[in-house]
């Protein structure tokens, strides 16, 4: 990107309107994942079917993801973003209008194309962004994701209370937030690629240390992707709860997921990356220990809540070390994002084609064990802690620090 100065103002009004793009993008997450299984009925699917289905965001995300950089180097960052965000949103209405297992398949493969696109691009812009502040705020900005995802949510769990019809939800929810994403975009740093800048490569293996990164992502993510999907339907299959009282389970996963990243750019300033991570790994844990042994839906609400105050915090600090990792930060960022975004994306998928083998309990101990992973792999952060910025800029022009 060419080199540009930024009045620290204009940087600030920046980081709000990515933070409300943030929140754009989980309302959307959210209001999917609360009517899961009213599409799942619509569709006539069974939960082996439904698991591979919901196989096709990851496909969808993983065939497009690499596109984003190239999008944003042909458009400018501001550009792409107020694109992608509007065909996210915009997909909203897709898997709800699916009347069979192939339209569903093919309705998630666009919902997860356009979603990972949109996906790097805001949170290439939220990292710019943190860069030119000089303090954290990566969490926040994903705390923003959580809160859209808890009103997305909110909004599914009245529509389901409600008995309303998911098409027209999602409808009603796709032109609301196509509006504020796009109105959004207005203020983010409109960055633009120097003129003998080459365009970024289609594909490129990610430098080792996004692997390592990427590793502990994934545990979290995987998490995160399993309980925004299949929290209701796990409510009302295995405990046999009514519709509404399981989507009441998506909010309470996706609330103290929002107040965790909200608080968490201070306890990781006070606390180090790798503490942070590690406890948040047992808090993990412990909920899935919740749930797998529950046997009323308050234990089962309570578990799938301390799963996401768990693993809050993982996914921002991830992002933040791959930046400040490595010769080149740009690709470790894309490469930990296709991780964990794959992650998030393919965990549904597994966590059905396992419960259609087992049982859905098999299905979120694999998940308990995988949150031990942010205990034993927390160290892999430590380089981040090293390098965070010091909070505290002062209020003057800042530079792009980019050649």
């Amino acid at each position: 990107m060419s080199a540009v100065v930024y009045d620290l103002r204009e940087v600030r009004r920046a980081r709000y309107a990515v933070a409300a793009v943030f929140a754009v993008h989980g309302a959307v997450t959210g209001s999917f994942a609360t009517r899961v299984p009213w599409i799942q009925d619509h569709a006539g699917v069974s939960a082996g079917q439904l698991g591979l289905a919901l196989a096709f965001p990851a496909l969808g995300a993983s065939v497009a993801m690499p596109l984003a950089g190239r999008i944003s180097h042909r458009f400018g960052a501001r550009n792409a973003l107020r694109g992608l965000i509007a065909l996210w949103t915009l997909s909203l209405v897709l898997p709800a209008l699916a009347p069979n297992l192939l339209t569903l398949c093919l309705a998630l493969f666009t919902y997860g194309a356009t979603a990972g696109m949109s996906d790097v691009a805001m949170n290439a812009l939220g990292v710019e962004v943190e860069n030119r502040l000089g303090r954290s705020i990566m969490s926040g900005l994903h705390g923003m994701w959580s809160a859209g995802a808890l009103i997305g949510s909110v909004g599914g769990t009245l529509a389901a209370h409600l008995g309303a019809d998911a098409r027209l939800h999602h409808a009603l929810a796709a032109a609301v937030l196509t509006v504020l994403g796009v109105a959004s975009c207005a203020w983010v740093l409109d960055l633009q690629p120097a003129e003998d800048e080459e365009p970024p490569p289609r594909f490129a293996l990610p430098p080792r240390s996004a692997l390592l990164i990427g590793a502990v992502g994934f545990c979290a993510v995987f998490a995160e992707g399993a309980s925004l999907d299949w929290s209701a339907v796990y409510l009302r299959d295995q405990l046999e709860t009514s519709a509404g009282l399981a989507a009441a389970c998506t909010t309470g996963f996706t609330l103290t997921m929002a107040i965790a990243r909200i608080a968490g750019d201070k306890v990781v300033d006070r606390y180090g990356s790798v503490r942070t991570v590690r406890t948040s790994g047992v808090l993990a844990v412990l909920g899935g220990l919740l749930i797998v042994v529950s046997d009323h839906p308050a234990v089962a609400m309570s578990g799938f809540a301390l799963m996401g105050l768990g693993i809050a915090v993982v996914v921002p600090l991830c992002f933040a070390a791959a930046g400040r990792s490595g010769s080149n930060p740009s690709l470790a960022i894309a490469g930990v994002a296709t991780i964990t975004y794959t992650s998030g994306l393919i965990a549904p998928s597994a966590i059905g084609t396992l419960a259609q083998a087992t049982s859905l309990v098999v299905s979120f101990g694999l998940v308990t064990v995988l949150s031990g992973g942010l205990v034993a792999f927390a160290g892999v952060l430590r380089a981040g802690d090293r390098d965070r910025p010091k909070v505290g800029a002062p209020d003057t022009a800042v530079p792009d620090p980019r050649p």
